[in-house]
């Protein structure tokens, strides 16, 4: 029993070491504030929904929504996130966030990592206290570069991406 103890206490510490990476791997500017810990982490996967608008003379894509489902660390369904943003756990508890930072992040073909403010949360379950959101280690989900035509407007595109969310409270 003696020698189980410093492997569990080894073990422990690259878990927690684990953790400190992940949560220090955002830039500084999308970090929620100090006094905010941990609520939850899921994954998400899905589209990020696009439709082709004029601005003046030129077309854009731009963003109209997105749709997309949450899994917990073990990959069991966890709820579903959609245009708002809002998310929705499948306890019933929802939250919606605001962007109030954001970063490109390292893969410039992926939507940019982002820092939520919670505006509205309701429910008593997991997503009820939260105060801040952050989407990180995103895939995806950007609109083409090239941008679309005027025989596309109107039109809508979806690409697919994912992302983590961490929920603080």
């Amino acid at each position: 029993m003696r020698r189980c103890v410093p492997v569990l206490t080894g073990f422990t510490m690259f878990l927690a070491a684990a953790f400190v990476t992940s949560a220090q791997s955002a830039p500084e500017t999308l970090r929620p504030p100090a006094n905010e810990q941990l609520l939850s982490q899921v994954h998400a996967k899905g589209e990020q929904i696009y439709s082709c608008k004029a601005d003046g003379a030129q077309f854009a894509w731009t963003l109209k929504g997105v749709e997309a489902q949450l899994t917990d660390k073990d990959g069991k369904p966890f709820g579903k996130h959609y245009t708002g943003p809002m998310w929705e756990a499948k306890d019933g508890s929802k939250v919606v966030g605001e962007v109030v930072a954001r970063d490109n992040g390292p893969d410039p073909a992926a939507i940019p990592w982002l820092l939520l403010h919670a505006t509205s949360a309701t429910g008593t379950g997991i997503f009820a206290q939260t105060q801040s959101i952050q989407r990180l280690r995103t895939v995806g989900g950007k609109a083409p570069a090239e941008g679309c035509t005027e025989a596309q407007n109107g039109s809508q595109l979806r690409v697919p991406y994912a992302a983590d969310y961490l929920f603080y409270r």
